[in-house]
């Protein structure tokens, strides 16, 4: 049974067998008396017993362990001897002496608060970088402005999880000085004032010597090598880790602003995100949840590529963790629920059909068909399945619609040509589509024996874009003559189902309905002879081209070229003439 004693040391209890306790005690009373002369004395044994209590907490695991004689030589065998700690005043004269040369040693990263403006950080960058801390200071400037603000946050995590520069240890250290006696002593001398903590590094020039009269093996050098390419490939990793989790952190953060979540920014496409299919739900929740959901598991790799260049770099705190795990678990837990909305947004499709309305049209005379855009809306007239967002006359936001298709049936029992507009959209529910489909406005005129259609509709903004269409159906009397507009070419159906019959391409000619069936009144008796017609109106040059049974259609003005009603670019050069569509 051995007796055991409690003692402070630098501010730490520690439990300590009494022969241990006895062998510490004569090692730090010779100590002290090496430093009888010297300046500094007392602030120098207190950075001695500083380091020797940081040595005991590495090598206890837990508060009831009892240090013995095995760790307090160790401890000795760490600090060196009483005699390697006496001093040379010559080497604070004015002109030094051999004995003055310092042993450098690797910088370690600290906050320099004595030269700071802010944290600091930007100093004890430039100490570790060996750049002047303007430079840094500059950098931070620029990436801000060119980040959107979102380097603030590089620089917040850096003022968190780097230690500030406290004692003359970490100055030294922060400077890559080697943490030896002389070093402070000098330090000291110099006006710092309190004292290291810790003293982080052994006397290396003492151990430089020992490892220079000593001989290493091959083996044992070929370990150093090894040893050494780890520690690069380690730390290459930790610079990999912060680089990934850096640009999408401030990705993020840019996302999170751009998409308008505090309303700092608003942009035109932001409408588009509001009114696609995504959840019904305000755009800056679900933008939140997707920042934390996503942002803060790199956060944690952040920090870890910091602890992995970073060996003093101090923790958030076990607080701080268990609340972003729980702001992880709930961001996750919320866009599940989004997701599941997002599921039955578009569950039900409904259908609004206005009621059938008989046109002053009868079988002996010929219907003309034509769409008509709008310059507010609409200003190239062609079939689309998306939207725009555009602003009515008095200035409100509404989604237009290009989805229109014209049906065209046949009936031998009518003798007036009759029009029915079906109106289409989806939602969560049937009613909800239905009210959708039912807010869809589209319009037609008829003007004499011309059928004048809208090649678009508008719903309101708060009506989301939910796969809005609008088909025209037109009933025709058997014998009719139908003339089709060329720019109804991307509107009418090409499909031939239930009743339903096609054009066939024969825009722009006059067709007569016979037997439920369209023949060509004008058209050329050979279809194989090409046919070319070109001229020029108000609004622009128009050819036809037709043969081989097919028409091209190209149309030349101020808005353009197009080829069948569809927008083209045209490249004419040494190798001919080239089309392309737009799309």
């Amino acid at each position: 049974m051995n007796k055991t004693v409690n003692i402070n040391l630098a501010g730490i209890f520690f439990h300590i067998d009494e022969d241990a306790y006895l062998k510490l005690q004569r090692y730090l009373s010779a100590i002290k008396r090496s430093f009888t002369d010297s300046q500094g004395r007392d602030e120098i044994i207190a950075d001695i017993e500083a380091r020797i209590a940081e040595l005991f907490s590495e090598k206890i695991k837990d508060e009831r362990q009892v240090i013995g004689n095995k760790e307090v030589e160790e401890v000795i065998d760490i600090m060196g001897q009483p005699e390697d700690y006496r001093l040379d005043e010559e080497i604070f004269e004015d002109e030094p002496t051999t004995s003055n040369q310092k042993t450098r040693t690797s910088r370690q990263l600290f906050r320099d608060t004595t030269n700071s403006y802010v944290g600091g950080v930007s100093s004890g960058l430039g100490h570790y970088l060996g750049i002047d801390p303007v430079w840094i200071r500059l950098a931070w400037i620029l990436f801000t402005i060119f980040s959107s603000g979102a380097f603030i946050l590089i620089y917040v995590a850096f003022w968190i999880f780097v230690p500030e520069a406290k004692t003359t240890a970490d100055f030294l250290a922060m400077k890559g000085e080697a943490v030896n006696i002389s070093n402070i002593e000098k330090k000291i001398k110099e006006g710092f004032d309190g004292v290291a903590d810790s003293v982080k590094n052994v006397d290396y020039q003492k151990y430089s010597s020992k490892v220079k009269s000593s001989s290493s093996t091959f083996f044992e050098a070929m370990g150093d090598v090894l040893l050494v390419l780890l520690k690069i490939f380690v730390k290459f990793i930790g610079v990999l880790f912060i680089i990934t989790a850096g640009v999408t952190l401030i990705s993020l953060f840019i996302g999170l602003f751009t998409l308008g979540t505090f309303g700092f920014m608003d942009t035109p496409w932001i409408e588009y995100l509001e009114v696609s299919s995504h959840p019904e739900v305000p755009l800056w929740l679900f933008s939140l949840l997707t920042f934390f959901a996503v942002g803060i598991p790199f956060f944690f790799l952040f920090i870890l590529g910091l602890k992995i260049l970073i060996k003093n770099l101090k923790s958030i705190g076990t607080p701080a963790k268990l609340g972003l795990l729980g702001v992880w678990i709930l961001s996750l837990i919320g866009l599940g629920i989004l997701g599941i909305r997002q599921a039955t947004l578009e569950a039900y499709d409904a259908v609004a059909i206005a009621k059938e309305k008989t046109l002053p049209i009868t079988s002996n005379d010929t219907l003309t068909i034509r769409m008509e855009g709008n310059n507010r809306y609409v200003k190239h007239l062609h079939h689309r399945n998306d939207y725009k967002i555009k602003r009515d006359a008095q200035g409100n936001r509404v989604i237009v619609i290009q989805d229109i298709e014209v049906y065209l049936k046949p009936s031998k029992r009518d003798s007036l040509v009759s029009i029915t507009i079906e109106k289409k959209a989806e939602g969560r529910s049937y009613d909800e589509a239905s009210k959708r489909a039912g807010d869809l406005k589209y319009a037609y005129e008829v003007d004499g024996n011309n059928l004048i259609l809208d090649g678009y509709a508008i719903t309101e903004y708060a009506n989301k874009y939910r796969d809005q269409e609008v088909r025209v159906i037109l009933t025709l009397p058997e014998g009719i003559t139908v003339f089709a507009d060329d720019n109804t070419s991307g509107f009418n159906n090409s499909w031939k189902y239930d009743d339903y019959i096609t054009i066939d391409g024969k825009e722009g000619r006059y067709i007569k309905l016979i037997d439920g069936k369209f023949e060509c009144e004008d058209c050329p008796e050979k279809e194989n002879d090409w046919e070319y017609n070109e001229w020029e109106d108000n609004n622009g040059v128009k050819i036809n081209i037709n043969g081989d049974g097919e028409d091209f259609k190209l149309k030349i003005d101020e808005d353009g070229v197009e080829l069948n009603n569809e927008p083209v670019k045209v490249k004419i050069d040494e190798n001919g003439i080239e089309i392309k569509t737009e799309n």
